[in-house]
Order: structure tokens, then sequence, then C-alpha cells
């Protein structure tokens, strides 16, 4: 069974001309600093495939196994890069650590995930790759791990391999959750469902680790280095130097995971899958949570977050943004 339930509230309303043309429904979940749910809508409990949402704990189980990055390149092994130059030369030097080149990659070829610098690649001559997808880091990583763990780098996306067992052991502590189910994400590697309210919990987990620690190193270095878990323009990046110890990751089909630096966290789920409806929710959950009154945010940034434009012509004319009254109760 999947995560789409057929009562799940309308989360964002796509306003054009003063006129509701579309809805997105779905479920999401605000945790408090102890973790308690302050503020829910729908049914975040049911479990759903968070996608690259996961890769935060991916890379916590991939240091506890004896990969040895930090900084930006265990930002780019968490992240969902945009193919630009700086992460596709990060995921070479980190293959090269590991006596490795791209040949080594199980993920696909492909263009860079982010339509301007596709264009760019394009343009320049260049061509699909498996160094330009979007996962290239973590699947780097992956083999990184395996190398420094002794394990067998040709089969490394078999459910079955030791990294993958590793990696669904911490997810399952992470989240306090079984997974519910085993699929195949985009990029070839096993995927494991849990809940919104699970990645909540991980992402809490990963910012309130003691320093040091797999979890925390993995938070410290996203949160540190933005534009390589992301890219130089995405809202992920944005939304993190927005809010001083913001963690972010957004997952395909309309996932989105955060949690603050005193353990306030949340999680999106738009059922549809629309990416354009995620970060309108993640804004209303900061807010809803009191996470915009934090010391140091940018709100100029919340609020242009908060509602994505519509064009009309060469004009605005409509918004994508949070259905009305959209966990009013909290705030």
């Amino acid at each position: 069974m999947g995560g789409a339930v057929e009562t799940h509230p309308v989360l964002v309303e796509v306003e054009r001309s003063g006129f509701v043309e579309s809805r997105h429904r779905g479920s999401a979940v605000g945790l408090a600093a102890d973790g308690a749910v302050r503020v829910r809508a729908g049914e975040p409990d049911v479990p759903i495939f968070p996608r690259s949402a996961n890769k935060p704990m991916q890379a916590a189980a991939m240091l506890r196994a004896g990969l040895d990055l930090d900084g930006e390149l265990l930002a780019l092994a968490a992240g969902s890069h945009s193919g630009e130059d700086f992460h596709v030369e990060g995921a070479r030097a980190i293959l090269a650590g590991a006596g490795l080149d791209e040949e080594a990659l199980r993920c696909p070829a492909s263009w860079p995930m982010e339509q301007r610098v596709a264009l760019e690649v394009a343009r320049s001559g260049g061509d699909r790759s498996r160094l330009r997808m979007n996962c290239s880091g973590k699947h780097a990583a992956m083999l990184a791990t395996c190398v420094a763990a002794g394990w067998p780098t040709e089969s490394y996306l078999d459910p079955a391999h030791p990294l993958q067992t590793a990696v669904r052991a911490a997810l399952e502590e992470l989240t306090g959750e079984k997974a519910a189910a085993v699929g195949v994400d985009g990029c070839g590697a096993p995927l494991f469902a849990v809940s919104a309210t699970g990645v909540a919990r991980a992402f809490r987990a990963l910012v309130l680790a003691a320093p040091g620690t797999p979890e925390r190193r993995v938070a410290d270095a996203m949160r540190a280095h933005p534009q390589w878990t992301s890219g130089t323009r995405r809202e992920e990046r944005r939304l993190m130097e927005a809010v001083p110890g913001l963690l972010v990751k957004c997952g395909a089909e309309g996932v989105d995971a955060f949690a603050a630096a005193d353990g306030r966290a949340g999680a999106v789920k738009i059922d549809d899958g629309a990416m354009r409806a995620r970060t309108p929710v993640t804004v209303a959950l900061l807010r809803a949570l009191g996470v915009d009154a934090s010391p140091g945010v940018d709100a100029a940034v919340l609020d242009e977050l908060a509602a994505a434009p519509l064009d009309g012509g060469e004009r605005r004319v409509g918004d994508v943004r949070p259905a009305a009254d959209l966990f009013a109760a909290a705030r």
C-alpha cells in the first residue's frame, strides 16, 4: 500500500488570476523541540518512499561503516546535486580517494537535474554522464565505503549487500520504525519506506547528536555546505542560509524534511508528487513551529519561498501557496 490517502487534506492551492485552478493534497508533520508532535495534516504515519530525503541517514550509515569524508565531500555524499562542475569534480574526488573512477558507478547516465545547468552542459558540448547524475555523490561514497570496509564493489546496489543492510539498520534506528517496503530508487539504489513522522524523527536525531558522531558530522557538513547538497540556486540552499542551523533535504515525488538546531523538525509528502508544492508547505511548517522567529532568520527569503510565482505572459498573475489556514491551529 502506498502513502497516498484519499482523505488527505489540500496542502497547496495553485491560484491564477484569483481563481484556484489546481490543488495538491498530502500529509505533513511538525515536531516540537522535545520530539512531540506539535502539528500535523493528513496521516503522516503512513509509510512513504522518502526518496532522497533518506540520503542523510544513508550517509550516516556509511560513516559508521568506515567512510572517511568530511566537509564539502560529505555534504555531497548526502545530497542531490544539480550536476554543476564542482559537484562532478567532488564525486570524482571521492572515487579517486578510494582508487576508483567513473566506471565503477552504477547510477544511470543523466543530464544535470537543474535545467539551467543541463543547458550549460549541452551548449559546451557535454553529454549525459554518471557523474552529472544528481546521486553520483552518494554512489561514489557508497563505493568508497565498500573499499574502506573490504566489501565487494560490483554488487553494492544489491539490497542484500552488507552496505545496504547497514543503511537499512541505520535508517530504522534513526526513524524508530521498521522499513515497511523495499523498492528501487531512481538512481538504482535500494529504497526503504518509512513514514513522514519517522523521517522527521531521523532529521531531529541528526542535528541533536553529539558533536563528532557520524550523525552530527552529516548534519554539520550539510549545513556548512548547502550548495554541495543541492546547488547554487536551489531552494534547499536558500532555506539553510536563511535559517541558521537549519538542515533541509528534499526527495523526489514531493518530499521535504528538515530539522532546526534545537530539534524542531518536520516532513512533507505531496500525494501527487508535485515538487512545486513541497517548499511552500515546508515554510508553513517552519512558521507553525516558530522557527521563523529564531535569531538571525532572513524573513524576506521565507516570504519569497512561501509562495512560488505563476506567470501570465511576462507578469506574475498568481501563486503556488499553502492552503488557507494551513497549520493555523498551531500558531
